[in-house]
């Protein structure tokens, strides 16, 4: 059973950093690209940043171009999103998927709430 766990999300001021992990289990993990999504109240979940399986390739949204990092750990089954200079727009829930920059599994997890706010 694919399970994605999210968390790192919190409360931050306008410039702040966050680091959020999705530890995934219930697939071979090493072979997929992963994804890191986002949804704001009111809106469509959007794509941020996705990587492949090896890690060598990663494509962003243009609204977190230079900001945000997306990284994972094949031997921790666990991919990662470093963000800084968080912006008020940056809040959402933060949700993970396999595949790379389209979710490859129709269930996702909890998400993780990111608040930018002073």
């Amino acid at each position: 059973q694919v399970q994605l766990v999210e968390s790192g999300g919190g409360l931050v001021q306008p410039g702040g950093s966050l680091r959020l992990s999705c530890a995934a289990s219930g697939f071979t993990f090493s072979i997929y690209g992963m994804s890191w999504y986002r949804q704001a109240p009111g809106k469509e979940r959007e794509l941020v940043a996705a990587i492949t399986n090896t890690g060598y390739s990663t494509h962003y949204a243009d609204s977190v171009k230079g900001r945000f990092t997306i990284s994972r750990d094949n031997a921790k089954n666990t991919v990662y999103l470093q963000m800084k200079s968080l912006k008020p727009e940056d809040t959402a829930v933060y949700y993970c998927n396999a595949g790379f920059r389209f979710p490859a599994f129709g269930s996702w997890g909890q998400g993780t709430q990111v608040t930018v706010s002073s």
